[in-house]
């Protein structure tokens, strides 16, 4: 059995080892000098392998067409994952959130784990561009790269989305699929911080704790969660900009959108009520803004002395029930507005790409073309951070492979 595998990323990697593994004679096409470019930059440069979860947790963290992968990861979960390196020489840790990485913090490890796993069993690497498919009639022939036919039984489309494309993605997988006849899903950037213009600038580089975002669009809510945030010069980051942004991507495309910012989601309005008059009256001679200075972080005091509507001389004895509760109204309704997503040089993930309605879901085959395989970011699956979208890259390249094992059986 002759297989090619188009791209040398994550999941390409994996196909290629485990084909390989299986038996098969495998080439794998990569335009990078060396592969695994993009697993470099995961996890900040120390690669979140997984998540230390079961599959149920997996797939509520995967916002796009999470029962596709119910198969694909029965056959290769997080536990499978995490065996799968640490049988191959790298231990590893979980840290918060069951994030797992490597103890040694270096994505390196996961790189060479992978890149000696698959010269050991055989694959064939091949430094070119693939340019097309080869098709005769019905059936695949193989891929012409750099000028040159690779003839093959079976081909394994592993390029990725367009994240990142100073990696190396360029949407080619997009393009195979168009000419095999699939349908591919408008592609957009995902896990990637929001663009917020106006007030952000004071606020650069402060981040925040156990604060509740949501989005609106026009008065429908359509994304809320709590965690942590950061300010930038541009509008949002950190967990929850980056989260915010698989789910308000599509409405975003028609207009702005508008949110807030609960500074306090751990009160209920009578116990922030309650806390205010506290403070109040505890310092019920000084000035306003020495007394509200212990409710925030000294970044956004002067923010929230801005907007807030009391003058920041006021004594506090002297502040009116109106104001007070105006007051409270910003701190569980801090406004900004969305007006886009800083694109895909800075998102993690493609949302979008081949269809899965026209893929089958635990072999990754495609259904147009026999003997046509997608598997990761190239198909319209996107997840939230926490080594969720690694796991659908391993879970997914991990099916295809066994299914070309299978069927090479049967025949």
């Amino acid at each position: 059995m002759n297989i090619l595998v188009i791209g040398g990323g994550a999941a390409g990697l994996m196909a290629a080892g485990t084909a390989a593994e299986n038996g098969a004679r495998v080439t794998l096409l990569e335009t990078n000098e060396k592969v695994g470019r993009k697993l470099f930059i995961t996890g900040k440069g120390r690669c979140n392998v997984c998540n230390n979860c079961d599959i149920q947790t997996v797939l509520q963290n995967v916002p796009v067409n999470p029962r596709f992968l119910y198969s694909a990861l029965g056959g290769f979960s997080p536990e499978d994952a995490m065996a799968f390196f640490t049988s191959h020489g790298v231990p590893l840790k979980t840290e918060r959130g069951n994030r797992v990485f490597p103890v040694s913090d270096k994505a390196a490890d996961i790189i060479d784990a992978l890149f000696t796993w698959i010269k050991r069993v055989g694959v064939i690497i091949k430094h070119t561009a693939a340019e097309r498919l080869v098709i005769e009639g019905v059936r695949l022939a193989g891929v012409q790269a750099g000028g040159a036919l690779y003839p093959a039984d079976r081909v394994i489309v592993a390029t990725g989305g367009v994240s990142y494309p100073q990696t190396g993605s360029t949407g080619d997988g997009y393009r195979f699929a168009k000419q095999a006849g699939h349908t591919v899903v408008p592609p957009n950037p995902s896990l990637v911080p929001l663009v917020t213009p106006g007030g952000c600038e004071e606020l650069m580089g402060l981040s925040l704790r156990n604060v509740q975002v949501t989005v609106f669009e026009d008065s429908r809510r359509i994304w809320s969660e709590f965690g942590e945030m950061l300010f930038t010069h541009f509008g949002i980051s950190g967990p929850l900009g980056l989260s915010a942004s698989s789910y308000i991507g599509k409405a975003l495309e028609q207009q702005p959108l508008k949110g807030y910012l609960n500074l306090k989601p751990a009160l209920t309005e009578e116990q922030l009520d309650a806390r205010i008059l506290r403070e109040f009256e505890e310092n019920r001679n000084k000035q306003f803004r020495n007394v509200i200075n212990s409710l925030f972080p000294a970044k956004l005091l002067p923010v929230m002395l801005s907007l807030g509507g009391i003058d920041p001389y006021k004594q506090v004895n002297a502040v009116s029930k109106a104001e007070r509760q105006h007051f409270e109204e910003l701190i569980t309704h801090f406004p900004f507005t969305v007006t886009g997503t800083r694109g895909f040089r800075e998102a993690i993930i493609t949302q979008g790409g081949v269809s899965v309605k026209e893929i089958r879901p635990g072999t990754m085959e495609a259904k147009k073309k026999e003997g046509l395989y997608f598997v990761g970011e190239v198909l319209d699956l996107d997840a939230l951070t926490g080594g969720f979208n690694l796991q659908i890259a391993w879970a997914s390249a991990h099916a295809a492979a066994e299914e070309i094992r299978a069927k090479e059986e049967q025949e």
